[in-house]
């Protein structure tokens, strides 16, 4: 196949993709990020190491209720959920901290909703806990006391990762009262507005690398690729190959978090199962970057071990939910995922974004009114409990 090549183009359509997919999202953008900060503002980073203390299935269910009320950075998940551990969280409640705090946060729900459909963010809300689950399983007949003890060992040395300081900070607001008086407090208002700007702040280069990959696949690769790849005209094999493939593609395209899901509606446009989808979602924590972090925080046996425990369940996970949903008639006929050009017109999209850029500038002013600043975020770099010792 000789395609014909015009660069000035090729490079305009892509970032007219890009900036397209972020418009339609930008209002579930920053609802999510808004509510993900209220949840923030009252739950209390203390009170979750003291609630992680086993592996029970009641501990379980604990973490993972606390990571979806955390922050959506893969990057702040790992390193809070390694710093869970040196303070004595037991490592499979960690591991589900970290992974409920990336998959089965509101704003990660809400943008699949407007990007995917309402049947993917089921899809997922179903999965994640099914990946939960698989994940306490192969650790509990497969991850030996040796292996957790040296990873602790090697935790202990306080090797530096992305977003150090930010899984250090608790801003959240204690003292009495139920968690919507805290919230409504000028200190609960503040909280709120420091969650949300530095979770910004913490993803949005995942942000920008997703939308601009997206972009470039949607105006560079021609759909009969995609096609080719995930053997859409063999739809059985289809269903159990995209489960398979889809973290393989994730774990080279180096972006985690919501980033993913641009790449996942191009993926789902382009023939990808429905459990592919997902899988492709779930291994936001398996990314090349985030697997050297593990390397530093635990060594490379561990790190080799969560790579393989996270794989195989993200894509039973996958099988799982591509089957069930396949048998209520749950999976979506049509490939319409919102893959569109930068179009900017008077409509729902354009006053919800007015509307949501006005309550994000409000938010964005109080952070800066309050004490907030530039010397703050960089903080998030910055490890707070130890040196900055390097690899």
């Amino acid at each position: 196949m000789v395609l014909a090549l015009d660069p000035g183009r090729d490079l305009a359509d892509a970032l007219s993709f890009a900036f397209g997919m972020f418009w339609e999202v930008l209002w579930a953008l920053i609802l999510g990020f808004a509510l993900s900060g209220a949840v923030q503002a009252v739950v209390s980073k203390g009170e979750m190491r003291r609630l992680l203390p086993d592996d029970s299935p009641r501990t379980l269910l604990v973490a993972s209720g606390l990571g979806a009320a955390s922050s959506s950075c893969s990057y702040a998940a790992v390193a809070l959920a390694r710093s869970l551990f040196r303070k004595g969280a037991d490592f499979t409640a960690a591991v589900a901290f970290q992974f409920a705090s990336t998959n089965l946060v509101i704003e990660l729900g809400i943008i699949m909703a407007v990007i995917l459909g309402w049947q993917f963010t089921l899809g997922e809300f179903v999965g994640g806990p099914l990946m939960i689950v698989f994940i306490a399983i192969i650790f509990r007949f497969f991850l030996s006391r040796d292996l957790v003890d040296q990873a602790s060992e090697q935790a202990d040395r306080g090797l530096v990762g992305r977003m150090e300081g930010h899984a250090d900070m608790d801003m959240s607001v204690g003292g009495k009262g139920s968690w919507w008086q805290r919230l409504r407090t000028p200190k609960g208002f503040t909280a709120t507005s420091n969650y949300f700007v530095m979770d910004w702040a913490a993803i949005w280069i995942d942000l920008v690398g997703g939308f601009l990959i997206a972009g470039a696949l949607t105006a560079w690769v021609p759909e009969s690729w995609w096609q080719a790849i995930f053997f859409e005209s063999h739809p059985t094999f289809a269903k159990f190959w995209g489960p398979i493939i889809a973290p393989f593609v994730a774990i080279i395209s180096f972006v985690c978090s919501i980033g993913n899901v641009p790449l996942a509606a191009v993926l789902w446009n382009g023939g990808i199962s429905f459990g592919g989808v997902l899988a492709f979602i779930f291994a936001d924590l398996i990314v090349l970057p985030i697997l050297d972090i593990y390397r530093k925080y635990y060594g490379w046996r561990m790190a080799g071990f969560l790579l393989a425990s996270f794989y195989v369940s993200m894509v039973l996970a996958g099988l799982i939910v591509e089957f069930v949903f396949g048998g209520l008639g749950l999976v979506p006929e049509e490939r319409d995922a919102k893959v569109v050009e930068a179009s900017v017109t008077l409509n729902y999209t354009t006053v919800l974004n007015v509307i949501f850029l006005g309550l994000a500038a409000v938010l964005v002013w109080r952070y800066f009114r309050r004490g907030g600043g530039f010397s703050m975020l960089r903080m998030m770099e910055t490890p707070m409990e130890h040196g900055n010792a390097q690899a």
